[in-house]
């Protein structure tokens, strides 16, 4: 081999080598919320969610650089308790953007921790692509002496650049802690420990960027999930009522008003409501909304036919969804179609398909979210 050839073998290598060694590039999309937060005191918890841009914030933590090539870009600078189907439906079909290209091998997205979980398990059923979406918040501002933004920050992206993280859905990932898109849950309003899986544990664990799995999400969700946005431009109205002792029609009634597509019943135990509620709710049902029955209690399933006579009053249950992540799936499937007298066999049909265990095998549990 002369001379010119061992160049040419040579530089194949190297160039061979780079491309072996080249980073991931993680698009870090911002909406605002507490990790994008500012105040004037480094020990007081006042301050304003989303003051700070996605550019600061990725400058605010220099070692994500050298794990990724990171693509920072501004959806919303706002406080997640202002998050609204608007800026849901721009988010997914960003994401859906983004993953579509072939340089682009995760997504990022930070988030205030109000609604975080909401806007997790939305992108779980609309996201399509198997590729990492991690979702990561602060329950301190940036301006606080005790800040843990950044290194959630830093554990979200090796998340997103972990191969183990490829198929598992939307995740979560907050103080040192990977959640499925699916369970979590805000279990806390003040300490960094503010996330839990309830019903089901965290599917693992990151130490500074250490990411190790322990379970696999089951339940369909982004690339099996029948679920497309993709030509939306708003959602249906779908309400939450919370239910109590000496309960009234009133706020059914209300919803019902003000057109609201589907009703979300937060019932008391296995998601009852009180006798003149669910007169109410039966009522609505005629009228042709969706009445689920979830329930108030924080872990376990609402089934059905309990005390409750769904089948009779025309309500379905939402196995161990809470009422918050039962409204997002009820308004998408309140997209599959606008024919009122359809509506309830096919809302019905796509929420019990999804949502509702019927039996407990292998050939059920795989066809439920």
């Amino acid at each position: 081999m002369n001379f010119l050839s061992k160049s040419i073998v040579a530089l194949a290598l190297v160039g061979a080598t780079t491309c072996l060694m080249a980073k991931p590039t993680i698009a870090i999309l911002a909406t605002g919320g507490t990790i994008a937060g500012a105040g004037t005191s480094e020990i007081k918890s006042s301050y304003s969610a989303g003051a700070v841009t996605v550019d600061k914030l990725l400058a605010a933590v220099p070692a994500i650089n050298d794990i990724a090539t990171v693509k920072g870009e501004q959806i919303s600078s706002i406080g997640s308790q202002e998050m609204n189907n608007k800026v849901w439906l721009k988010l997914a079909k960003r994401v859906n953007e983004l993953l579509a290209q072939s340089d682009i091998d995760g997504v990022v997205i930070t988030h205030g921790t109000d609604t975080m979980e909401e806007t997790a398990y939305f992108l779980d059923l609309t996201v399509k692509s198997k590729k990492p979406v991690v979702l990561v918040g602060a329950m301190r501002s940036g301006t606080s002496m005790s800040a843990d933004g950044p290194m959630n920050l830093l554990n979200a992206v090796n998340v997103a650049t972990n191969k183990d993280t490829t198929g598992k859905g939307v995740v979560v990932v907050m103080n040192d802690e990977i959640h499925s898109a699916r369970e979590v849950t805000k279990v806390n309003t003040s300490s960094v420990n503010a996330f839990a899986s309830p019903n089901a544990g965290k599917i693992g664990t990151v130490y500074y960027g250490d990411v190790k799995y322990l379970m696999q999400p089951t339940r369909k969700h982004t690339v099996n999930s029948e679920f497309d946005i993709s030509k939306l431009e708003d959602l249906p109205r779908v309400d939450i009522l919370f239910a109590h002792p000496e309960d009234t029609d009133t706020l059914v009634k209300a919803a019902v008003a003000a057109g609201a597509k589907g009703i979300i019943h937060a019932g008391m135990g296995n998601g009852n409501p009180f006798p003149t509620t669910e007169v109410a709710l039966a009522e609505a049902v005629k009228k042709g909304i969706v009445v689920a029955r979830s329930s108030r209690v924080p872990t376990g399933s609402t089934t059905l036919e309990g005390e409750v006579d769904d089948a009779k009053l025309g309500f379905i249950a939402v196995d161990s969804l809470n009422a918050q992540k039962a409204r997002v799936l009820l308004m998408l499937g309140l997209t599959k179609t606008n024919d009122k007298k359809a509506l309830q066999k096919n809302v019905l049909r796509v929420l019990r398909s999804y949502s509702i265990s019927l039996g407990g095998g292998v050939e059920n549990f795989t066809c439920m979210l």
